[in-house]
């Protein structure tokens, strides 16, 4: 049956701005689907396992990516297994791979987050010297939820997402927080870009 279905595969690369991941495509003649295939530590696209399971899904019509959430030098540092906002930037890079770019509105930050309290304290930019501070550090230990937003923004599973918990004082020496920013512009402008996001009552317009 394998042998009767007509498959495109390809090696490609994940555009990371400055860097790329190595990925395995395969897409079926008329494909049904599609699944991606994240492999992280102790683990790689190309393990035999994975190949087979992606050759079974290739079958049923499901086209297929394979790629490795890190690069082999980024592999050596063994921090780099748990950094969850690198990896999750990547998965969702990943995801929208080839896709046009968007300009999105951020939400404001979750009750409970980092985000959230420190927009409270009204000042619209300012640092914390966590490593010399120990009262400070001590004051925004944790943990509370912090946001990690990535190559891709999807707003519809913002918690899920996007953020998690954190123990602020225990990752940085010093942080610098902005209150508002804006998008960093494109060298290529899309329709989408330059439309913007689409609005929540869409398509009533109310």
């Amino acid at each position: 049956m394998a042998a009767d279905i007509e498959l495109i595969r390809r090696e490609v690369a994940i555009p990371l701005g400055g860097d790329e991941l190595p990925a395995d495509l395969t897409i079926p003649a008329r494909p049904v689907g599609a699944v991606v295939f994240a492999h992280g530590s102790g683990s790689s696209r190309r393990s035999v396992r994975n190949v087979q399971v992606a050759r079974r899904l290739n079958v049923a019509g499901l086209a297929t990516l394979l790629f490795d959430l890190l690069t082999p030098d980024e592999e050596l540092d063994r921090a780099n297994v748990f950094d969850v906002p690198l990896l999750a930037g990547r998965l969702e890079a990943a995801t929208a791979w080839g896709g046009p770019a968007h300009r999105r509105h951020v939400r404001e930050g979750l009750a409970g987050s980092y985000e959230r309290l420190f927009h409270e304290v009204g000042i619209p930019r300012f640092m914390l010297p966590l490593r010399t501070d120990a009262e400070l550090a001590a004051a925004v230990a944790g943990p509370h939820l912090e946001r990690a937003i990535g190559v891709i923004y999807a707003p519809e599973t913002e918690r899920r997402s996007h953020y998690f918990r954190a123990h602020l004082s225990r990752q940085f020496d010093y942080v610098l927080h902005f209150d508002e920013t804006r998008a960093v512009e494109p060298l290529e402008r899309t329709a989408a870009w330059e439309e913007g996001e689409i609005a929540e009552t869409f398509p009533s317009g109310l």
